[in-house]
């Protein structure tokens, strides 16, 4: 049970308060398990498995932060809303159904349909999780007290990110034993009963009280993050970086199922070493949060997060297993840390009345840079087949690297080291 300090508060407040983030945490639950399933190797694996190359591979990864731009008129249409919750249940119900609909391709499709069905699918998908991701950001950061916010999201990510490592090395498992179609049929059976058990949960979230945008037109609502000049050099600064990095991180499950054939089983273990250092760093930064602001942690987050690119160049010199897990452990530090700071920056560093459209305009603005970053990465990486191996395997990893660590040492200590 997750046990947090209320201050001085009626004790019936404080037990609302209590099962209201026992229900949010609860909903973490089936959705950790089937996004793990259904995400990251899984989802590299079973495009491939529908014939997919590099290039179709990037465009699905990428496609998921480029419909990110919806969610700038979801902030402006949820102003209008009665109930949150309701719509937000509506949208979470057509998000989930459509992606977990994606493991019937294969038996309603031609064998030549399967990888277009699939982006079809998918694509519609994230639209609906863009509008039903605006509405969770802004019903869970009502529900969630500032004054607990920073050590109840620890807690939270720390049990959904340790079930997501055993679900991961269970699938990998799963993959290996029974490879091809039938492995990828037992995962969505289980993704499907996770499916109904999430959607389930989100009927018992608290509808909590909305304040309004002060403004009632979606021009004028846009200008206010647009005018925040703080809040807007921040997020073009991140929106630039994140680009960089889905240059090459989104591919890493492709260089290694194609490249250095590695098995489902190692990958998951690496997946799961980075996913545990996260865990351990949640702590670590929302410690450290609450003695430095945001942006000053983002900032240290950055070179972290360009290291573990650069890692993948001793592939050269030392074997081959010891770099990977390095890597994987040196992103998971930095990108728990990223993610868990980014998300504070939006809830935390905004005004509560404006925060749907702020929210919104830096999931558009980081959404659409990171939408290139796969995209482009993937047409490189088909572009260089017929170089070197090399040059496949860590050659983009360490250009990227280098450019992070220019990218931060320019402009990254400028904006928000010294915010």
């Amino acid at each position: 049970m997750i046990s947090l300090q209320a201050g001085k508060q009626h004790p019936r407040k404080r037990s609302v308060l209590r099962n209201n983030l026992r229900i949010a945490t609860l909903e973490g639950i089936p959705a950790v398990m089937f996004q793990t399933l259904l995400g990251g190797q899984f989802l590299t694996g079973f495009l491939l498995y529908l014939g997919a190359n590099s290039s179709q591979l990037g465009f699905v990864l990428a496609i998921t932060t480029f419909v990110n731009i919806v969610q700038i008129f979801a902030a402006f249409l949820i102003q209008r809303l009665r109930s949150r919750k309701w719509t937000l249940v509506l949208f979470v119900a057509l998000h989930r159904i459509l992606w977990g609909s994606t493991g019937l391709i294969p038996f309603l499709f031609p064998k030549p349909y399967w990888v277009t069905a699939f982006i079809v699918l998918y694509t519609l998908a994230f639209m609906f999780n863009t509008v039903g991701g605006i509405l969770w950001n802004s019903l869970i950061s009502d529900i969630v007290p500032s004054r607990v916010r920073g050590r109840y999201f620890g807690i939270r990510n720390t049990l959904l990110n340790a079930l997501g490592t055993f679900v991961m090395y269970a699938g990998g498992i799963i993959l290996d034993s029974e490879p091809g179609g039938r492995g990828f049929l037992i995962l969505y059976i289980i993704v499907w009963i996770c499916i109904a058990a999430n959607i389930s949960v989100f009927f018992f979230y608290p509808d909590m009280p909305f304040e309004h945008s002060t403004e009632s037109r979606l021009i004028p609502m846009m200008k206010k993050p647009l005018k925040d000049s703080s809040f807007l050099k921040a997020t073009l600064f991140l929106g630039g970086f994140l680009f960089l990095q889905n240059l090459v991180v989104p591919l890493y499950s492709y260089v290694m199922l194609q490249l250095l054939h590695i098995n489902y089983e190692t990958l998951s273990l690496l997946n799961v070493a980075q996913t545990v250092f996260m865990m351990g760093s949640f702590y670590i930064w929302g410690n450290l949060n609450s003695r430095y602001s945001n942006r000053h942690l983002l900032f240290w987050t950055l070179p972290i997060i360009a290291l573990s690119c650069l890692l993948w160049g001793l592939l050269s010199v030392l074997p081959l297993l010891l770099v990977l897990f390095a890597a994987h452990i040196v992103f998971g530090i930095g990108v728990g840390g990223f993610n868990q700071l980014a998300f504070n920056f939006m809830i935390g560093d905004t005004p509560k009345g404006e925060r749907p459209m702020y929210m919104a305009m830096y999931a558009a603005i980081t959404g659409v840079a990171a939408f290139f970053g796969p995209l482009i990465g993937g047409n490189v990486q088909e572009m260089i087949r017929h170089l070197p191996l090399w040059t496949q395997i860590y050659g983009m990893q360490l250009g990227v690297g280098l450019a992070m660590l220019v990218l931060i040492a320019t402009l990254g200590r400028k904006i928000l080291r010294h915010a």
